[in-house]
């Protein structure tokens, strides 16, 4: 079952409308992380809670690509990697699931899950988290210059990763996780154990599940 997190929640009751119209008025600040999400694994969520934290972000919304733009691989069911996202982040009150690129459909792009959030809520401010591989490749993304104007852009720093930004970007330092989905489908696909590397429900569930075994979908 879906964490109520993962879904837009109901009209507030009358007593919490003044609280709820004050903080509209103000706007939130929201961190935004992106990706395939195949599976979650710690460095994602190292990564924003460090920028959590040390921007001092209301909350960060993690937001799983139905086509990834700039990826060949195959994915796992978007019904999995919600679930899994949904695993990682339920112990966390700020961090949230959002569908809105798997509802949407198609090929995800930024911009236009921006466009709709800024439209949704102009009064909130976003920011949008990358790792080092995001940050040089963020000039390829589709209307790359309209997108930097609309977010703030934040960087997870990696030491000894060569970083190139061609925007300006506010970076946060995180301890040197150096993990990816990729491995973590290599080592499942090889029987090698990712204990520790995925939340413990998350592994739980690609064991229950049977995922990454093929090693032809790495």
């Amino acid at each position: 079952m879906v964490n109520p997190k993962c879904v837009e929640k109901e009209t507030p009751t009358v007593e919490a409308k003044p609280k709820m119209e004050q903080e509209k008025s103000r706007g939130r600040q929201i961190g935004i992380m992106g990706g395939t999400f195949n599976p979650v694994h710690i460095a994602h969520l190292v990564a924003a809670e460090q920028a959590m934290t040390k921007l001092r972000l209301d909350e960060v919304w993690f937001i799983p690509d139905n086509i990834p733009p700039h990826k060949n691989s195959p994915l796992t069911s978007a019904k999995d990697r919600a679930t899994m996202l949904d695993l990682a982040t339920r112990d966390n009150p700020k961090f949230r699931v959002k569908l809105l690129e798997l509802f949407r459909g198609g090929v995800s792009y930024t911009v236009d899950t921006m466009r709709y959030l800024k439209e949704k809520a102009p009064q909130n401010n976003y920011y949008l988290i990358m790792g080092s591989d995001q940050v040089n490749s963020f000039h390829t993304w589709k209307e790359a210059p309209t997108l930097a104007k609309m977010v703030t852009l934040v960087g997870i720093r990696r030491p000894g990763y060569p970083q190139d930004p061609q925007y300006p970007m506010i970076w946060v330092e995180a301890p040197d996780i150096r993990l990816s989905s990729t491995a973590i489908r290599r080592s499942v696909a090889t029987g090698t154990s990712i204990r520790y590397l995925v939340p413990e429900a998350v592994r739980k569930y690609i064991i229950e599940k049977g995922l990454y075994l093929d090693e032809t979908n790495i």
